[in-house]
This record gives C-alpha cells, sequence and structure tokens, in this order.
C-alpha cells in the first residue's frame, strides 16, 4: 500500500500544472516566480502570509516555519486561536482571514492560499482582499481544474486529482521543495541581475 501511495504521488506530481493569470508555464518558471516574490520580500522588509484550513493549515504552518528559520524571510499564518475564535464568532468563519488581512497587508507582502478543492470561503475572501490591495497571490490548489482559487492567483500550482491526501502531500513537497532550492535559483537570479548591469 505505502509503495502504491507513494507512486500515485509521484504521478500526480509529474501532472502538476503551473500557471500565472494568463499562460500555463513550466516547473522551472514556476519556481523562478515563486522565488522572485520571495527575493522581493526578503530585500524590502515584506512579510509573507501563508493561510489553509485542516491538513492544509499544518501545510501552511510548516512552510511559513521554513520561511522565517531556513530562508530569514518574515511569515505569518495568522493562526491565533483567540483571533480566530473571536473573528469567527462575531463575523463568520469565512472572515478569519480576510479581515485580518485586510489590516496587516502592505507594499511588498504576498499571500500563499493553499486549499485542495480551491472552494474555500474563508480562502477566497483572504485572497480577494489582497487581490483588492494589489498584493501578488500564490495559490496550491487541487480537484477540479477550474476551481475558484486557481482563477486568482498570480501563480498557481494545481494538483489534478480528487484525493485529499495526495492533493495535501504533493502541496506539502511542492512548497518544501521551494524551500530547498532556494539557495540555487536566487544565486542563478543574482547573477543574471549583475550581469545584466554589467
Amino acid at each position: 500500500m505505502f509503495t502504491k501511495r507513494f507512486t500515485e504521488l509521484s504521478e500526480v506530481l509529474s501532472k502538476c500544472v503551473y500557471s500565472t493569470q494568463d499562460r500555463t508555464i513550466n516547473e522551472g518558471q514556476a519556481l523562478q516566480i515563486f522565488h522572485a516574490f520571495l527575493l522581493q520580500v526578503q530585500e524590502h522588509n515584506g512579510t509573507v502570509f501563508v493561510v489553509g484550513n485542516g491538513g492544509s493549515a499544518g501545510i501552511a504552518s510548516h512552510f511559513s516555519t521554513d520561511l522565517l528559520n531556513a530562508l530569514k524571510i518574515p511569515s505569518q499564518t495568522l493562526y491565533d486561536s483567540n483571533v480566530m475564535t473571536c473573528i469567527s464568532n462575531d463575523y463568520g468563519y469565512d472572515q478569519i482571514f480576510s479581515r485580518p488581512l485586510d489590516l496587516l497587508l502592505k507594499q511588498n507582502n504576498f499571500l500563499v492560499c493553499i486549499s485542495s478543492s480551491g472552494n474555500s470561503q474563508n480562502i477566497l475572501n483572504a485572497a480577494a482582499i489582497a487581490k483588492s490591495k494589489d498584493i501578488p497571490i500564490i495559490t496550491l490548489s487541487g480537484f477540479e481544474p477550474h476551481n475558484p482559487l486557481r482563477a486568482v492567483g498570480d501563480l498557481n500550482f494545481y494538483l489534478p486529482i480528487i484525493d485529499y491526501g495526495l492533493v495535501e502531500m504533493g502541496h506539502f513537497f511542492l512548497l518544501h521543495t521551494v524551500i530547498d532550492s532556494w539557495n540555487f535559483n536566487t544565486s542563478t537570479t543574482n547573477n543574471l541581475s549583475h550581469a545584466k548591469q554589467n
């Protein structure tokens, strides 16, 4: 069973669709764009906000921790239980991320939205706030190809399968690869930038 699931995960990841607002791109381009967003945050004292529900919340928290610890990039998940219960009690669970983000999102921030189905209303509301403030959005979703979250990202990672376990494991793998490939990609980006200046 373990080997079978590993094979299934590998197949799903090989079919991951990477896209921007207007076109499909390859995995190398997707990594470069993701790293360019992170580099901008790092160079301009911004913050990466990462949101998700359930299993995706665990992935969001792990990615945020890796940003802080491994890459030294400021990051927040908005998972303070007092804030979440306050806002959900007063305004509804669909507002738990969007209301804080309306106050916290600033220039040189960006938002990472993780949702297996791409249909979670609180995640969509968070993305809507970011879009209204012209803040870049990166999405990770799965299930149906036309899910609403995938339509709003500036950079999108989509896994074409309806299986919570595989989509969540796939998202975790993709985000860990973003962290693990940081040094190579950023040194390449810096070298290209330096070459253009000379």
